[in-house]
C-alpha cells in the first residue's frame, strides 16, 4: 500500500501572492480598457441613441423616431449627399499626388544626400505648423483679389479665378493645403520603410545590369506594398474626416460656399446641429460617416488579405 504525501496548505500569505501574479497582467492592461468605455464605447453607443430620436437643442425631452433621421439625411437634405461627393473628391485629389510626391521625395532622401538629418527636418516642417495658421495662409494664397496664385496668372495675361465658387477650383485649392501639409509625413514613413529593404537585392541588381529606376520599380516598389497599403488607409480616414483646412479656407464658415461646394461630411455634422438644432439629425450624419469610414476600412482589409495571399 502506497501513501501519496498530501499537498501543503496554502496560507492566506501564499494566496494572495497567487492572486497578485494572476490579477497583475489585467490591472495593467485595464486603463486603456476603462478609458476606451469611457470616451469611446459609450459615446458611441449614446451617439446611436441620440440618432435614433427627435433631440431638439435645449429641450430635454426627445421623441423616438427610428430611422427618419437617416431617411432625412439620404433623401431629403441633398446638402448631405453633396458633402460626401465633396469629401470623396477632395480625398481622391489630395491622397493622389501626395503619395506619388512623397514616394519620389523618400526615394531621394533614401540616397546619399549632403546633411540628411537637414533635410528630414525641413519636411516634417509643415506638420508642425498650427492648422489654423496654415489655414489662413494658403486662404490668402488662393484669394480671388490679392491671392498670390492670382496674381501670378495676371502677369501672364489670364483672367483671375474664384477658387471658392467653383467646386472643382476649390477642391484643387483645398489638396494643395493638404498635401502640402502631409507629404513630408508620409515621406518619412516611406524613407523608413525603404531603408529596411535589404541592400544585397539593389547589388544584386546592379550586377545583371538593372538602371535605377529599373530597381525602383522592380524592387522598392514591391517590398513597400504593406507600407503603401497602410498609407492609403490612413489617408483615407483622414480624408473622410476633413474639416478644419475646407473651414479656414471658407474664411471659418460652416456652409462650404454658398451652394456648398466644399462643404465636407465632417462640417455638415455641425452645421447641422447649429442650423436645425436637432442632436439627432447630427448623431444620424455622424453615423453615416462612421459608415462610409467602415466601407474605405473594409476594402482595405480585402486588398491587405488579397496581397498577403498571393505571397
Amino acid at each position: 500500500m502506497t501513501t501519496r504525501n498530501a499537498a501543503p496548505r496554502l496560507t492566506w500569505r501564499d494566496r494572495l501572492n497567487r492572486a497578485d501574479v494572476k490579477a497583475t497582467p489585467y490591472a495593467l492592461v485595464s486603463p486603456y480598457f476603462i478609458l476606451f468605455a469611457v470616451f469611446g464605447v459609450f459615446p458611441m453607443a449614446y451617439t446611436l441613441y441620440a440618432s435614433l430620436h427627435s433631440w431638439k437643442l435645449g429641450n430635454p425631452n426627445r421623441t423616438f423616431v427610428g430611422l427618419d433621421n437617416y431617411k432625412f439625411l439620404l433623401t431629403e437634405y441633398d446638402r448631405f449627399n453633396w458633402s460626401v461627393v465633396n469629401t470623396l473628391g477632395m480625398f481622391v485629389m489630395a491622397t493622389v499626388p501626395q503619395l506619388v510626391v512623397a514616394l519620389m521625395v523618400a526615394n531621394a532622401l533614401n540616397k546619399r544626400l549632403k546633411r540628411p538629418m537637414l533635410w528630414r527636418m525641413l519636411i516634417l516642417a509643415p506638420i508642425v505648423t498650427s492648422v489654423v495658421a496654415v489655414g489662413v495662409i494658403f486662404a490668402r494664397f488662393w484669394g480671388t483679389e490679392y491671392g498670390m496664385v492670382n496674381g501670378a496668372l495676371d502677369l501672364i495675361g489670364i483672367d483671375k479665378i474664384d477658387w471658392q465658387t467653383g467646386r472643382f477650383s476649390s477642391w484643387f485649392a483645398i489638396s494643395s493645403m493638404i498635401d502640402w501639409r502631409w507629404m513630408g509625413y508620409n515621406s518619412l514613413i516611406f524613407l523608413a520603410a525603404m531603408q529596411t529593404i535589404p541592400k544585397n537585392l539593389y547589388e544584386a541588381a546592379t550586377v545583371d545590369g538593372a538602371s535605377p529606376r529599373q530597381q525602383f520599380w522592380k524592387i522598392t516598389i514591391p517590398q513597400l506594398k504593406p507600407v503603401l497599403i497602410f498609407t492609403v488607409f490612413v489617408s483615407s480616414v483622414g480624408g473622410m474626416t476633413l474639416f478644419v483646412e475646407p473651414m479656414m479656407f471658407g474664411s471659418g464658415l460652416l456652409n462650404g460656399g454658398a451652394d456648398g461646394q466644399f462643404q465636407t461630411t465632417a462640417m455638415v455634422l455641425v452645421d447641422i446641429l447649429r442650423t436645425h438644432g436637432n442632436y439627432g439629425i447630427s448623431a444620424a450624419a455622424g453615423w453615416l460617416l462612421f459608415a462610409v469610414i467602415g466601407i474605405v476600412a473594409a476594402v482595405n482589409f480585402l486588398v491587405v488579405n488579397r496581397i498577403q495571399g498571393n505571397k
